[in-house]
């Protein structure tokens, strides 16, 4: 019986590996096929059909060209500090409304957590956003893309739940000592949420990162543009003259297919690089907010 089991147990685990090795395949194939085309050369990445598992003719032109490119290095520009402008809002906004909706004593807390929870199902739609914005003066301003979206619904309620998981007991010996509400924050409440800041720092990150629609509505000036927008004229719209205009007439069409693919590589290796780093955070992080201890 010992044996049976240990060999049908074998061949369950041989099979969840098979299964999850051809996931990883399936997922990691379109990365690598984009990596490896942007490193070919142009006239056999042209020529090529079918899978590629390797450069076609090592060429770094496609790079050249996007970093000589002004317009991609503005956008590169706008959307760094929309992600660290932004985040950095983003958590200390998020942080002050959870720590006051985590508290016991506040005065119609419940009615207040109501009405946000509210925004979560019912909104006012893009017209009004669109008209609110641009009568407070942050049309065609990067402000757009971050102040109407300083809090995420989400993310508060789940902060507010972390932070609801820390003892009574350390809030109270801190006031005794005098602490006020800014130090029991900033000093006790936030380093044991670490797991939970790191994730909604993630979370905030990529959708800034990844945002193109709302700069599409609220930036008429092209020196505003984020990467993203870039990348949506070069995918959707398959235009690159902007990044290929340099290059001779003869060349812009072959150049512009691997500056396709190297244009893809240049906005997504930031994310790829820092999620390793936060990626240990995210089980333990979301588990301690969406469930009170």
């Amino acid at each position: 019986m010992t044996l049976s089991k240990s060999l049908s147990e074998t061949w369950f685990d041989g099979a969840i590996y098979i299964v999850l090795t051809l996931l990883m395949v399936v997922t990691l194939y379109p990365l690598l096929h984009v990596a490896f085309a942007s490193v070919s050369n142009a006239n056999e990445l042209i020529a090529h059909r079918g899978v590629m598992w390797k450069p076609l003719g090592l060429s770094f032109e496609a790079y050249k060209t996007v970093f000589a490119n002004g317009e991609m290095l503005r956008g590169y520009r706008n959307t760094l500090f929309i992600v660290v402008v932004g985040v950095s809002l983003n958590l200390a906004v998020t942080a002050l409304g959870a720590y006051v909706l985590s508290r016991k004593n506040v005065m119609w807390n419940k009615a207040f957590l109501a009405v946000i929870v509210f925004t979560m199902f019912f909104g006012g739609g893009l017209i009004p956003l669109y008209l609110v914005v641009k009568g407070v003066g942050l049309y065609n301003s990067l402000w757009s893309t971050i102040i109407p979206f300083v809090v995420n619904t989400f993310n508060l309620i789940v902060m507010r739940t972390a932070f609801q998981s820390v003892p009574d007991s350390l809030e109270e010996s801190a006031k005794i000592d005098g602490a006020n509400h800014f130090v029991i924050l900033f000093r006790i409440i936030i380093p044991l949420s670490l797991p939970v800041m790191a994730v909604m720092g993630m979370f905030y990150a990529v959708e800034k990162w990844n945002g193109w629609f709302y700069a599409s509505i609220f930036l008429q000036d092209r020196d505003l543009y984020p990467l993203q927008i870039m990348l949506r004229e070069i995918l959707i719209l398959n235009s690159t003259d902007f990044i290929t205009s340099s290059a001779a007439v003869g060349e812009q069409v072959q150049i512009g297919e691997t500056v396709k693919y190297a244009t893809i590589m240049v906005a997504t290796l930031p994310i790829l690089a820092v999620y390793p780093f936060v990626q240990k955070y995210f089980v333990k992080g979301v588990m301690i907010g969406a469930l009170k201890g």
